[in-house]
């Protein structure tokens, strides 16, 4: 069994990566390395239909002035406290993390598992679902970070139609910002990380399992540096569309795991600087 995207090249970087040595793995897949295969694809199918629960019942949402619709998303439903809407939101939003961010994970989770395979350390499926979580960790805190703001935009607009004719116009400064951040040297630092996220595996491989979720929580950290511009757009387009979460989940694989992963990223930058453009234009009309 062949490791996904770029796994592979990782692994043979990491041999020579700081002075670290490790045996070449012998043909076939690792010990235990299939049972880690299909628990990825039994979460990934899991967070799926969660995801698409939640698409097929809150696609709808209200008109609002301004020419825009207001997701279900961000309304609290009838006899439904504040604590308990925001609790929905994350459960909802960490499916979707899964479901889109987990294929592009994917081959780092299986170098790391060689990786200590190799040194001959114990507890390999604890500390890989450890990096795992302290991945999914980092999106988390940053869907609490979209739910308050986007909360508080929501709050405001159904209070204030002033607010409220405002938002088509903020959205359309927000994907320009968005696609600005694109094409900027942080991002492509954050992308070049994400793609070769090999200093940080040499430096966290001791620790145990706190050394596991720290790695998880590093390499999460530069990924939502390099994904936050995607995702904000995803957000601006509607959390709740299919097409947008597949399209923004195929943009971030592609940007990792392909040759050409930069020059597909600095693409997606002009073409939303262009969409934003448009957007903020048409609000104006």
């Amino acid at each position: 069994m062949s490791f996904p995207g770029n796994a592979p090249i990782l692994e043979s970087r990491l041999r020579t990566r700081r002075g670290l040595r490790f045996p070449r793995p012998q043909q076939g897949a690792p010990p235990g390395e299939r049972r880690v295969a299909v628990a990825a694809v039994v979460v990934f199918a899991i967070a799926s239909a969660i995801t698409l629960f939640f698409v097929d019942t809150m696609s709808g949402g209200m008109r609002m002035p301004g020419d825009w619709t207001l997701s279900m998303m961000w309304m609290t439903m009838p006899g439904q406290g504040t604590l308990a809407a925001a609790a929905m939101f994350l459960f909802m939003w960490i499916a979707m993390m899964v479901a889109m961010m987990l294929p592009s994970a994917l081959p780092v989770l299986f170098v790391y598992r060689r990786v200590i395979l190799f040194r001959g350390e114990l507890r390999l499926g604890l500390r890989t679902s450890l990096v795992g979580g302290g991945y999914f960790t980092v999106w988390t805190a940053f869907g609490i970070v979209a739910y308050g703001i986007g909360l508080a935009i929501a709050r405001s607009a159904m209070v204030s139609e002033l607010a409220s004719r405002l938002v088509p116009f903020a959205a359309g400064i927000a994907v320009m910002v968005a696609g600005t951040w694109q094409l900027t040297p942080w991002k492509f630092a954050c992308l070049r990380h994400c793609r070769d996220p090999l200093h940080l595996l040499a430096r966290d491989l001791g620790g145990g399992p706190r050394g596991a979720f720290a790695f998880g929580v590093h390499h999460g950290a530069y990924c939502v540096g390099c994904c936050w511009g995607l995702m904000l757009m995803l957000l601006v387009i509607g959390t709740m569309n299919l097409m947008a979460m597949i399209l923004a989940a195929t943009v971030i694989a592609a940007e990792k795991l392909l040759v050409r992963g930069e020059a597909i990223a600095r693409g997606v930058g002009i073409t939303a600087i262009g969409a934003g453009v448009w957007l903020a234009a048409r609000s104006l009309l």
